[in-house]
This record gives structure tokens, C-alpha cells and sequence, in this order.
């Protein structure tokens, strides 16, 4: 149990020596996306019949940002790592597979909640939000930064350089990300439209962490867990598979 606290505090001391570019910076980001589609289209879109436009933005960009930030924290971490040679040590110490596992994500999930909740204190001071649930909110929060956190550490064992990671978080991450609902309801598509997106795991994310905010989702709140459970458990899976073997870890 030490090794495995000695590895999650190294992890998130990792990101909080740096918390202007890993923490606040990413608030402000999503603060930017708030402000600037909330001008430009908040006065001519209601959402789910009576939601203002800004106030349904703002669940959505809370997840957005914890996805992101879990994914590259973990992703980051492993590809340094293994190129600046300082893997091995980790590797030598009397971890298993399934503390590494947990090192690494765990400070992955907090480093998600951590900005997904910054933007939510922040965002508290312009838009006053109703909680239908706010334990169903965290619930997905928590799940998204695993699911991604696990995702983040695939990546990471995966790629071999730089370029590799930025080509998987730039094709893949961002753009399932932002097509996963953060700035429209889906139904408000065209019907393939609708089947492409819940196709894609990162909506039912989101749409579960809006219906904590305003008890209505686009589909329903039960698809969204067994979803985001079943991501977790594809994701944790191969994460714990890959580090067990040793995958592209030992040379």
C-alpha cells in the first residue's frame, strides 16, 4: 500500500508542480467557450423546453474538460516516462500491475475533478445552477476521468513518441469529445446524425452529467451508466492487460 501511495502522490505532484498550465489554465479555456457561445447564440436557443442555453452548456463543459485533462495527465506521464528513461525505476519497485494501474489513474481522476470543479466554482459566480443530483454528477464524474485516465494510460503505453500522442489526443480525443454533445442536444439532429452519436461512448458521459443537473438527459439516465460502466471496464481492462505483460514497457 506505501508503493502504491508513494506512486499516486508522485503522480499528482507530477501535475500540481505545474497548476497554472494543468489545472487553471483548462478552466479558463472552457470559461472561453462558455462565454463565447453563450453571446453568440444563448438569446436565440432554449434546450429541453425551459433551459437557457448557458446553463446547459455549463454541465457539459464541466465533463469535457474532466475527460481531456484525465486523458492527458496519464497519457503524458507514461510517454515521458518512457522516453526520458526514468520508467525503469517505477518498473524495479514491488508494484503489481493492478497498483501501477491505480497510481496512475487515481491521480488522473483527481486531476480531472479537480478542473472539471474549478469550473464549476467559477462558472457558479455567473450562472446559478439547480442540482437535480449532484451524487449522480460526481458519479459520472468520477466515472469519466477513469474511463479516460485508463484510455490516457493505453495511449501512453502505446505510442513510443510525441507525435504519436498528440496525433491520438488531436484525431481521436478532441473530436470525440466535441461531438459528443458538450455544445448541442443531440436531437436536435438529423437522424443519422443521432445514430452516429450514441455511438460514440464520450455522450453518454456527458448526457448523464447533465441529467444530475436538470433530471432530463436525451436518453436515459440508466443506458448512460451501463455505458459509461462497460467503457470503464473495456478501457481498465486492456490498461491492466498492457501492464501486466509488459507491453512495449520493457525493452
Amino acid at each position: 500500500m506505501n508503493a502504491l501511495l508513494t506512486l499516486f502522490g508522485k503522480e499528482v505532484l507530477r501535475f500540481w508542480k505545474v497548476g497554472l498550465q494543468t489545472v487553471a489554465a483548462p478552466v479558463i479555456s472552457s470559461l472561453l467557450y462558455l462565454l463565447i457561445f453563450s453571446h453568440a447564440i444563448a438569446g436565440h436557443m432554449k434546450v429541453y423546453g425551459s433551459i437557457a442555453y448557458t446553463s446547459f452548456l455549463i454541465p457539459g463543459l464541466a465533463m469535457m474538460s474532466v475527460l481531456q485533462n484525465a486523458f492527458a495527465n496519464c497519457s503524458s506521464s507514461m510517454i515521458q516516462s518512457k522516453i526520458t528513461g526514468n520508467l525503469v525505476f517505477v518498473l524495479l519497485s514491488p508494484l503489481e500491475p493492478w497498483q501501477l494501474y491505480l497510481g496512475y489513474v487515481g491521480a488522473s481522476v483527481l486531476r480531472g475533478l479537480m478542473v472539471g470543479g474549478g469550473l464549476l466554482l467559477v462558472t457558479a459566480w455567473i450562472v446559478p445552477l439547480g442540482w437535480h443530483d449532484p451524487l449522480w454528477s460526481l458519479l459520472f464524474a468520477v466515472l469519466g476521468a477513469s474511463m479516460l485516465g485508463s484510455l490516457g494510460l493505453v495511449a501512453g503505453i502505446w505510442a513510443e513518441k510525441f507525435d504519436q500522442m498528440a496525433a491520438f489526443q488531436n484525431f481521436i480525443i478532441v473530436p470525440a469529445t466535441f461531438l459528443s454533445g458538450v455544445f448541442y442536444s443531440v436531437t436536435t439532429l438529423p437522424p443519422l446524425w443521432v445514430g452516429l452519436s450514441r455511438l460514440n461512448p464520450f455522450f453518454y458521459l456527458v448526457d448523464g452529467m447533465r441529467f444530475g443537473f436538470f433530471g432530463v438527459s436525451d436518453v436515459s439516465p440508466w443506458t448512460c451508466l451501463l455505458a459509461a460502466l462497460l467503457g470503464n471496464a473495456v478501457c481498465a481492462a486492456i490498461a491492466w492487460r498492457w501492464l501486466q505483460r509488459g507491453y512495449k514497457l520493457r525493452t
